[in-house]
């Protein structure tokens, strides 16, 4: 255990794993929750908040922790697995503190927060004792101009004030190696305050892949914030299909605004996906599949498989399909699979080896005979063709989960149930 006198900056805390006595992994560390105190006082250390399997969100309380050594926290003692609930007086390290301004009592001036250090007192509590700041506002830090300290606690005074603008460039930087599931398990646990600041520093690309792995609700509630231009641009960088099930989410005048702003280009798949009822091939599939033409190797085919953007239903097999290569396409011809890619010579055209054994699914077949045409085959996608053979896109495993599972299952995953069996509560407390 690190002994009184040690001193840990608590973004390095961030996603390390939590270790119960026997060695197994709990989950990892997602913030920090302390107690403000009047007068100046350094903020009390109540515990960790740990996500654990499920995504579910716990409070480990300090009093439990023995270790937090060598990029791991070890505990001891039975763990609550009651899902955590924030409290008025409790204030989340990473969440709420860092990017804040306040201020340099010693200078009056402006300071950012880019991270705060806590210590093991004599009596082995802990609490916060540093800060490391900035010298400046948000908008000077996101410049990489001023001055870096590291300041007493009581030498900054404005952390319980309210803030409207707060930054989020060091709260990202904690949680920057994220998988997209992940950090919108993060985005989804914030205020709607802070939801609304981090969105907004997110790159395009990176809130469209979180976007997607939010309950409905979050994402009108995030896309309803952002000006209509970078809606559009977020939408944009969505895909087709994900960007269409929010379109659909939100009111008729709203949604068309933003499909106008959007590029021509970009709009129109999610356009076409918007004709089709939502639990049709067409309304489940992707507009974007893998598409080939005939006279294509099987080396280009592999090229073409290896794109990391490719999500791994889609690249489990190419669509060969005569020209236009954009869907709608040409006549659909057939599909090659992965394996059998890998078993040809890189030379052979992917026109000799295509499996036209199975019949395309139309667009307005329904979810249940598609599950049951995924399942009976052993596919992880299947093309959806109109009457005149064009391919119009596939429709994969995952979407198909998404519509199987109940309407709230991503809110389900993000708020676990919080049921507790006896044997691993019985008599355990939280220390708030």
């Amino acid at each position: 255990m690190a002994g009184p006198g040690t001193r840990v900056f608590i973004s390095h805390l961030s996603a390390i794993a939590v270790f119960d006595p026997n060695g197994d992994q709990v989950g990892r560390v997602r913030d920090v929750v302390v107690s403000l105190r009047l007068g100046g006082r350094p903020p009390r250390v109540l515990g960790l908040v740990v996500e654990v399997v499920g995504r579910r969100r716990i409070f480990l309380p300090m009093t439990r922790v023995t270790s937090l050594e060598s990029g791991q926290v070890l505990t001891t003692g039975v763990i609550n697995l009651r899902r955590f609930e924030q409290r008025p007086s409790e204030t989340l390290v990473l969440a709420e503190l860092l990017d804040r301004t306040v201020t340099w009592s010693k200078t009056a001036e402006d300071v950012t927060v880019l991270d705060v250090g806590m210590v093991q007192t004599r009596l082995r509590e802990w609490e916060i004792s540093k800060v490391f700041v900035q010298v400046g506002r948000a908008g000077r830090l996101r410049k990489g101009k001023g001055e870096r300290l590291t300041l007493d606690w009581q030498d900054v005074t404005g952390f319980s004030l309210p803030e409207q603008d707060q930054g989020a460039a060091n709260l990202l930087a904690t949680f920057e190696q994220l998988r997209p599931a992940d950090l919108a398990s993060v985005l989804h646990h914030l205020s709607a305050k802070r939801r609304a600041e981090v969105a907004a520093a997110l790159d395009d690309e990176r809130l469209a892949d979180v976007l997607e792995e939010l309950p409905e609700d979050d994402q009108v509630e995030i896309i309803g914030k952002l000006q209509e231009e970078r809606a559009a641009d977020v939408l944009e960088a969505m895909d087709p299909d994900d960007a269409a099930d929010l379109l659909s989410e939100l009111p008729g005048d709203e949604a068309e605004r933003l499909l106008q702003l959007m590029e021509p280009d970009e709009a129109a798949p999610v356009r076409r996906l918007l004709t089709y009822e939502e639990d049709t091939a067409g309304g489940l599939m992707t507009t974007e599949p893998i598409v080939l033409e005939p006279d294509a190797t099987v080396a280009e085919a592999l090229a073409r498989v290896r794109v990391s953007d490719h999500k791994p239903a889609l690249a489990a097999q190419v669509f060969v399909c005569r020209p236009p290569n954009e869907t709608p396409t040409g006549r659909y011809l057939g599909t090659v699979h992965f394996q059998r890619l890998l078993r040809e010579p890189p030379y052979v055209l992917v026109g000799s080896l295509v499996d036209d054994d199975l019949d395309p699914l139309p667009p307005d077949t329904p979810l249940s005979l598609i599950t049951s045409y995924l399942a009976t085959y052993n596919l992880v996608a299947a093309p959806v063709v109109d009457d005149a053979d064009h391919l119009l896109g596939a429709v994969t495993v995952d979407d198909v989960l998404d519509h199987l599972l109940p309407d709230d299952w991503r809110d389900a995953a993000l708020h676990a149930h919080d049921e507790v069996r006896d044997d691993e509560t019985e008599g355990v407390t939280d220390g708030r």
